[in-house]
């Protein structure tokens, strides 16, 4: 079973390599077309225009754009990212200091958007033909109508301005401090032994998370409910039913096993969106992950900020496709056979 899964993962390295490369291709040229000065933009505003032409040179910018693109890959694969214009530190340690953040807001999103979205789909099954279909459907319609920075808002008014259950602002209580580690709060709070760091954390995830799981929810949805109604139409159910099995165990053991493929990897995709569509609920809930780095950097005119964010969300993408293309392998024996 693993054997079959390895020439997968090869032929996705492969593909992540030219993927990461042309990605990397269209920002450099993207963001070095904008009008915008870095070597300006390093040197105090006093700076006079000898000074700013000198920091030019010093900086390569005089040079060609392809050439200097290849000094740039050169440094990359030397693990020279280069350093933040703004903040005046390496760039690899800004975004290893946010990025363990934003992976553990959005791997508990996507968790529940799964939940919502396997639970919402049986639902939607269950009441197929019958009067309450409309209501239901219209229902998981107006789910899908609405933003995640939407649900952000409501939740902010009613959870956190209103009934004031749940703060809505950064990632702690603010007497507490963040213990040293991987990044990843939950993680480090366990390990540390601190539960009030580990539930501090939890309140502070909660309306980010279900406003970002909420709001893709409504996709696995209707998309579960699709795939159920393919299944059954299935030989093997009308089979099931002669053999007397119950409606409950043909759907549980049979029929949601197979429509739960096209789901999963649907929800690959969803990881993608979902990973990039923290970007504005981390500013919204000024939460110090990825996205509030990112946002700060196009603000700044960071340009090796955003260079490096972009393609870290490059990277994570890459790897949650491989995964849930693994994952589907496995769980489809058809698939191995043909590999």
């Amino acid at each position: 079973m693993i054997s079959s899964i390895l020439p997968l993962i090869g032929r996705r390295l492969l593909a992540s390599i030219l993927i990461l490369f042309a990605v990397s291709v269209l920002l450099f040229f993207v963001l070095h077309a904008l009008p915008v000065d870095p070597a300006a933009m390093s040197l105090p505003p006093s700076a006079t225009i000898a000074e700013i032409e000198a920091k030019r040179k010093e900086m390569g910018l005089d040079l060609p754009l392809p050439q200097q693109y290849l000094i740039w890959l050169s440094h990359v694969l030397h693990g020279d990212f280069g350093d933040s214009i703004h903040y005046r530190r390496s760039v690899v340690g800004l975004v290893a200091d946010t990025l363990p953040a934003t992976i553990e807001l959005a791997v508990l999103s996507i968790a529940i958007a799964a939940v919502l979205g396997v639970a919402g789909g049986l639902v939607l099954f269950h009441v197929r033909g019958t009067r309450e279909e409309p209501v239901v459907d219209f229902g998981s319609i107006l789910l899908l109508s609405i933003p995640e920075f939407l649900w952000s808002l409501f939740f902010i008014l009613i959870f956190g301005v209103a009934l004031e259950w749940l703060p809505f602002t950064g990632r702690l209580d603010p007497d507490l401090r963040l213990p040293h580690g991987t990044g990843f709060l939950l993680m480090d709070a366990l390990w540390a032994g601190r539960p009030d760091i580990f539930w501090s954390a939890v309140r502070h995830m909660i309306l980010p998370c279900f406003a970002l799981g909420i709001a893709f929810s409504p996709t696995i949805m209707r998309v579960l409910r699709s795939s159920l109604i393919d299944v059954y139409h299935e030989d093997y159910i009308h089979m099931a039913r002669l053999r007397g099995l119950s409606e409950r165990r043909i759907l549980l053991r049979h029929a949601l096993k197979n429509a739960f493929l096209p789901t999963l990897s649907l929800m690959g995709v969803q990881f993608g969106f979902l990973f990039g569509g923290t970007l504005l609920v981390e500013v919204i809930f000024s939460y110090p992950g990825l996205g509030n780095l990112m946002v700060d950097a196009v603000r700044n005119a960071d340009l090796p900020i955003i260079q490096l964010v972009g393609l870290a969300y490059c990277v994570v993408v890459l790897i949650i496709n491989t995964v849930v293309d693994s994952l589907y392998l496995l769980l489809n024996p058809k698939l191995r056979l043909r590999s």
